[in-house]
């Protein structure tokens, strides 16, 4: 059952102190949530943050926000957790290492509500675990829906968490929802900017340098996820994950480019109706609907304009994108399938940051990786182990070429 087939009892309800960890904290999502917190003050307060490697900048937020543990998961060198230490001494502030610890955090007493904001598969064991936990989860780790999305649904349904959308487009809909019921729905459109390469020729595209790629026209993101836009993986990734947070098959999730990205996504439902969340690209909003949810106060996001708005268009894909036939496909099939395309676009990504291979071959590994993938090693109901298995071997695979 979808998220919001019943309303979800809030955090907030009771009024009490509403204790926040937040995984990825150095990162741009991250970053935006401490932001909101501190601007929500009064009932929040952060009491966990963890990050990969970025020890200095964990160390500025902890002495900012005062939480009662940091997480240093995957120091880049053996110094790095004792620097952190030694940083965070005085302040009593508990400092622990390693990808088991964001586990740990994220099903602790005193943390009521865990921003997932992790990028990639890395997120996927701490999502479990709050899941597990019973936590209020605000999600924009995409990754553990992609991958894991039969493990992570049923398992927060069954421990009572729930799973809030932070990504615009899935909180878009997450909140058009409240005027109608998922067996309502004819179907839901994703927007998409379509990244800075829109109006690219094939040809011109497949020479696009990473400095190019990184522009996005609308959006402030990190690296991965603003290459994802670049090639409408991030698109195909948003199809499954919206599978899976709102009980939809693939048939029912359209997606429309438009460029100006301020309609964030819409549900249009049986009768005709068609409800749109409109509001500026700023990520803030999104991060503070799924921290106070059902409840709405002011905010600290940037807003619309709409004397600054000369237009807003639409365009139909109309298969310039190949991206999005993956994530469609990888809904038919389920199991596993989510896992691989995850992993091997992970690692065709990074090798494309890195300026070992072209623009153009990002989804050409990818494709090949799945095809691969689907003729001789689909698992149709994974365990937790199947799925990391197949995410490793996927890695391998798009790493060779």
């Amino acid at each position: 059952m979808a998220p919001m087939e019943s309303e979800p009892v809030s955090p907030q309800a009771d009024g009490r102190l509403r204790r926040v960890a937040v995984l990825g904290s150095t990162g741009s999502i991250g970053q935006s949530t401490l932001q909101v917190v501190a601007h929500l003050g009064g009932r929040y307060r952060v009491t966990a943050l963890a990050a990969g490697r970025s020890w200095q900048k964990l160390a500025e937020q902890a002495l900012r926000h005062r939480p009662r543990v940091v997480v240093l998961s995957q120091p880049a060198k053996p110094g790095d957790a004792p620097a952190l230490e030694r940083a965070l001494r005085r302040r009593g502030i508990v400092v622990r290492t390693g990808l088991d610890a964001l586990a740990e955090i994220a099903q602790r007493p005193d943390v009521d509500i865990v921003a997932a904001a992790m990028v990639g598969a890395a997120g996927l064991r701490p999502v479990l675990a709050a899941a597990r936990a019973g936590k209020w989860i605000a999600l924009s780790n995409k990754e553990a829906l992609v991958a894991a999305g039969g493990l992570v649904m049923p398992l927060a349904q069954r421990h009572g968490a729930c799973v809030v959308p932070v990504d615009s487009e899935h909180s878009a809909i997450f909140q058009a929802l409240r005027c109608g019921q998922t067996a309502e729905i004819r179907r839901i459109i994703l927007t998409a900017s379509g990244g800075p390469f829109r109006t690219w020729t094939k040809s011109r595209l497949q020479r696009a340098t990473v400095a190019e790629a990184l522009r996005h026209p609308n959006w402030r993101m990190g690296p991965k996820i603003t290459i994802d836009s670049a090639t409408l993986m991030n698109k195909a990734l948003e199809i499954i994950e919206a599978h899976w947070l709102f009980n939809l098959p693939a048939e029912r999730i359209d997606v429309l480019i438009h460029p100006q990205s301020i309609i964030h996504s819409m549900i249009e439902y049986v009768d005709g109706s068609i409800i749109a969340q409109l509001g500026a690209p700023d990520m803030r909003t999104a991060i503070q609907y799924a921290l106070t949810h059902p409840r709405r106060c002011a905010g600290c996001g940037h807003r619309l304009d709409w004397s600054s708005i000369q237009q807003m268009t639409f365009e139909e894909p109309r298969g310039r994108f190949p991206a999005l036939a993956l994530g469609y496909e990888v809904v038919r099939r389920g199991g596993t399938s989510g896992a691989v395309l995850n992993a091997a676009n992970e690692a065709a990504n990074a090798l494309f940051r890195a300026g070992k291979i072209p623009f153009g071959n990002i989804l050409r590994r990818i494709e090949r990786v799945l095809e691969k993938h689907l003729r001789c090693g689909f698992v149709g109901r994974p365990t937790l182990q199947d799925l990391l298995a197949c995410d490793a071997w996927a890695r391998r695979e798009a790493l060779d070429g």
